[in-house]
């Protein structure tokens, strides 16, 4: 469980041309993904990250919304945004459409970054494969 101060400290922007709400969306996702966000661990509020990053607020907030969009974030009323709890595992035919589509979305994402798919189905393999052994 990281503090608010850490997580903040942690985001970085690059002159990319990815657009800087793309850019917090994927860093936070990353973050959850290995763990460094925990289910229930309440995020900083949009205007700390729109301050520490010097962004504007809209920006951060679209960002936030993508990230709720996902289902990898609540935003709760009055009391902020934090990590959504996963859901179950999917089953049979509705897990198989959904890997389906992910996966078509990242060979797609692969392709236009001009990454071999070959070698990005490779890391995934290397990740899962650590993820698990460390669970």
């Amino acid at each position: 469980m990281h503090t608010q101060a850490q997580i903040l400290a942690a985001l970085r922007l690059g002159e990319t041309g990815v657009p800087i709400y793309v850019q917090l969306r994927e860093q936070f996702l990353r973050a959850i993904g290995a763990g460094l966000l925990s289910p229930g661990e309440q995020m900083p509020t949009m205007r700390q990250v729109a301050v520490a990053l010097k962004v504007d607020l809209n920006t951060v907030r679209r960002a936030y919304d993508e990230l709720e969009r996902l289902g990898a974030l609540e935003l709760v009323r009055g009391r902020g945004s934090f990590v959504a709890t996963p859901p179950p595992a999917m089953q049979g035919h509705e897990h198989e459409r959904e890997t389906e589509n992910l996966a078509r979305q990242t060979l797609a994402a692969a392709a236009a970054l001009g990454v071999d798919p070959l070698a990005l189905a490779d890391r995934i393999a290397a990740l899962a494969a650590q993820k698990e052994t460390s669970r």
